[in-house]
């Protein structure tokens, strides 16, 4: 479908242009062989601000449409995941875009339903089936009880007091896989955040903060810079771009909170603000973006970072060898004059 086609189901007055609209950009999207950072953006700008006023059934066909899509738009497919399990199944089952991080947290979140469809994907961590099992039978699994502290006994009535050490809890078995889950989660973020980026703090929000509110672009893209680590070239594209997508994947990349989250992108980008609807938009879109995708973006910078100088390093030495070669051709073709006027 052309933009006019989803000008002419957005204009129409009668009633379910929503639902026409929500399935018609993701069925185009699917279609779509490799699609841009852009378009995936697009999607979710156009998607997520309609998901709640289409029907359950328009719910079922998108993530049934986008479990197999390659590069499906990891914050619509979390909002369907966060749906009851017969609308996000398909994804939970098939999509790419779940991380085991994302998996992890839809279990801890919905328990055994969720669980018993994560169990069907291929290749699925361990860890995660091993607990799984725990979930779908827990009175199998035994848990120790906390020990009473007690004061040491005569040596007459110790034997007595010896008595099984694991005791049959039903209850408490899948109520201990979600915290193990949970601790894995918790475990894996914060080794993440601190390997990749040791920067995060009260100081390195305030720095952004009052740099953004300065209204000069410079002063916040070397604030930016330094907080992730990448070059300035970088920094610079992330405040340059006609919308705020890069930005806001490098602010939930430093895990800044809502809010501030908000001041920094409305002090660059005061214009993509003029209405309720577009800041709940926001908010939407970034309690939808993974940390652990906005790392992975960071990655790519800072991998796009290298790449640009090990380039550099090339020209300059590709440089470097005709410049030798040109005053070499000088040198020969002046002794050459010399030779003529002898």
């Amino acid at each position: 479908m052309s933009a006019s086609d989803f000008r002419q189901i957005a204009i129409r007055a009668e009633s379910g242009k929503a639902e026409r609209l929500f399935r018609a950009v993701v069925s185009a999207f699917c279609s779509l062989t490799r699609p841009s950072r852009r378009e995936i953006a697009q999607l979710e700008d156009l998607t997520l601000p309609l998901f709640d006023n289409v029907s359950v059934e328009s719910r079922r066909y998108v993530a049934a449409a986008l479990s197999e899509c390659e590069y499906a738009p990891a914050a619509l497919v979390r909002r369907l995941c966060e749906e009851p399990v017969d609308i996000g199944a398909p994804l939970l089952i098939r999509s790419r875009a779940l991380s085991d991080i994302d998996l992890i947290a839809l279990i801890g979140r919905h328990g055994l339903p969720h669980a018993r469809a994560i169990a069907r994907r291929k290749d699925l961590n361990p860890t995660i089936a091993q607990l799984i099992k725990v979930l779908e039978k827990p009175t199998l699994v035994r848990v120790r009880q906390p020990e009473p502290i007690v004061k040491p006994a005569p040596e007459t009535t110790e034997v007595a007091s010896v008595g099984p050490e694991r005791q049959e809890a039903p209850g408490a078995a899948a109520e201990n896989a979600r915290q193990r889950l949970r601790s894995m989660m918790r475990a894996d973020s914060a080794s993440e955040g601190a390997a990749v980026n040791p920067f995060v703090g009260q100081a390195t929000y305030v720095k952004l903060r009052e740099t953004a509110l300065t209204g000069n672009a410079a002063f916040f893209q070397t604030a930016i810079a330094d907080a992730l680590e990448i070059d300035f070239t970088t920094a610079r594209s992330l405040t340059e771009h006609s919308s705020y997508a890069s930005l806001l994947a490098a602010l939930r990349a430093l895990d800044l909170s809502e809010d501030k989250a908000f001041l920094i992108t409305v002090a660059v980008y005061p214009t993509e603000f003029p209405h309720p609807q577009a800041i709940r938009i926001f908010l939407d879109r970034y309690r939808l973006l993974h940390r652990d995708a906005a790392l992975d973006k960071v990655r790519a910078w800072k991998a796009e970072t290298l790449s640009r100088a090990v380039r550099g390093s090339v020209r300059a030495a590709a440089n470097a060898d005709a410049r030798k070669a040109i005053d070499s051709d000088d040198a020969i073709a002046v002794a050459t004059l010399k030779v003529h006027r002898v």
